[in-house]
């Protein structure tokens, strides 16, 4: 049995028709830039999140840079973050001149360590970005106390957690912002780059829809210097016909992270992801922990079974952030889960006959 680590096309094929119907009107009206469906989406993320305001930028790694730039995070600043993460957490950081300060990571939910935050806040620091890891939140009441006290923003990473919670609250809306990705591979992707800020000040998401267009407010005058963080029209035409189809999307990923859980129940080699009782997770990935990981790689690659790593080498010993001086063992728990991690597919359009095959090979290698 062949068993992907994404199959977009089993998700594609049933809205195929509306998908193509959406991008063709987009085409015919010539509105790609800023088209009325980029508003349209943006009012429905907020309904859909409970923000004040949405704002539509041309990727997850731009939501964060435009919302830092919005911020006024530059040269001399600090912003506190996780190690282990998507490049786009850190290099973000370090693009608009600040430095990243990395905190270790709890072993179990891989989510940045809020109890290690207080210790790493110095007079530079001005932000905190946790990162919401695989589809679950951080500790976001001890993070945003830290925040409060220190007077800080916090940016939520939120571009693997559309729709995820937090104690009954919704991804992306604690912090200062929420900063969401549709890269195809996410539970609610688009037909290529995509993204979204979110955030409870209606005031600062139109300073954050300025920064996205160059700083120009009106046209061609320019309070600030942004950048050019546009949303296409025709991403947001997709994600209007997709966004109906989330809850059920993520619900087959949850049901799909249960079975997994049954099948490797006993199965002392293999660790199965953490969620805490307060939390939801929306299982952006079902990563396990398991010693010998490159070896059941490669066996399950025989198998014909997708995985990967996410991520093989933490920010902190990236040779781009040598400069910043960290050194290995300095994030043991983030090193551990780089050596130990291993994402399996979790897709909604799985089988329990594809879940069943990839579970027992994986018990299969470890007997």
């Amino acid at each position: 049995m062949k068993v992907p680590l994404l199959d977009l096309q089993a998700q594609y094929a049933p809205i195929k028709g509306q998908i193509l119907h959406a991008v063709a009107e987009v085409v015919a009206s010539c509105q790609f830039i800023n088209g009325p469906a980029v508003k349209q989406l943006e009012q429905a993320l907020c309904e859909h999140v409970g923000a004040a305001a949405a704002v539509g930028v041309s990727s997850g790694t731009d939501a964060l840079l435009c919302g830092l730039m919005a911020l006024g995070v530059g040269l001399g600043d600090e912003v506190i973050t996780t190690p282990y993460t998507f490049f786009a957490t850190a290099g973000s950081i370090a693009r608009v001149g600040a430095r990243p300060v990395f905190v270790d990571i709890e072993p179990d939910t891989f989510n940045l360590d809020a109890t290690k935050l207080a210790a790493a806040v110095t007079p530079r620091t001005k932000a905190i970005m946790p990162v919401h890891l695989f589809g679950q939140m951080a500790d976001m009441d001890a993070i945003m106390s830290v925040a409060a006290k220190h007077n800080l923003a916090v940016i939520e990473d939120a571009a693997q957690s559309i729709g995820s919670t937090y104690k009954g609250r919704q991804c992306g809306t604690m912090g200062t912002m929420g900063c969401f990705s549709f890269f195809p591979s996410k539970n609610l992707g688009t037909l290529g780059d995509g993204g979204m800020i979110v955030t409870g000040d209606k005031a600062f998401g139109e300073k954050l829809a300025i920064f996205r267009n160059h700083g120009s407010q009106p046209k061609y005058y320019h309070k600030w210097v942004g950048g050019n963080f546009r949303l296409d029209t025709i991403h947001a035409a997709a994600l209007l016909v997709k966004l109906p189809h989330l809850k059920q999307w993520t619900d087959l990923r949850r049901a799909n992270a249960a079975r997994y859980d049954r099948h490797f129940a006993g199965c002392d080699a293999v660790k199965t992801p953490v969620i805490r009782q307060h939390n939801t997770s929306i299982y952006n990935q079902y990563v396990i922990r398991v010693p010998r990981r490159n070896e059941l790689m490669e066996f399950l690659k025989q198998a014909e079974i997708g995985t990967e790593v996410y991520y093989p080498v933490s920010m902190h010993l990236q040779e781009c952030f040598a400069y910043l001086g960290y050194k290995r063992g300095d994030f043991p728990n983030a090193e551990a889960a780089q050596d130990t991690s291993l994402a399996l597919p979790i897709y909604g359009e799985l089988t329990g006959e594809q879940i069943a095959y990839v579970a027992g090979k994986v018990k299969e290698f470890f007997e």
